[in-house]
């Protein structure tokens, strides 16, 4: 299954309740501010880490770079475009858009 986060987790528990939900194998997207999850240094960091080991972890080069946050992008996520999130939605049976 392919998650797709779009919320900050500073904002809403789009993240958490994901997290919890998720299971070993599946991946995680992280598109518009919930890019700020992939953040080194950030309040979820320690979370992220652990999620990167259970899951893969992609985040949406094009919303990285819109929000400056490129250069901190923490170990563990991979960095996707467009053409890569496509390529993810193909990959995986199923997608859930954690709102």
């Amino acid at each position: 299954m392919l998650h797709i986060i779009n919320k900050s987790p500073f904002d809403a528990n789009s993240l958490d309740s994901c997290l919890r939900m998720a299971q070993p194998g599946h991946a995680l997207l992280l598109i518009e501010d919930g890019i700020y999850a992939a953040a080194k240094g950030s309040a979820v960091e320690s979370r992220m880490a652990q999620a990167c080991t259970q899951f893969s972890v992609f985040a949406l080069q094009p919303d990285m770079d819109a929000r400056g946050m490129t250069t901190k992008l923490m170990d563990g996520v991979t960095l996707t475009d467009y053409a890569g999130f496509v390529d993810l939605v193909e990959k995986h049976k199923t997608s859930h858009s954690w709102l």
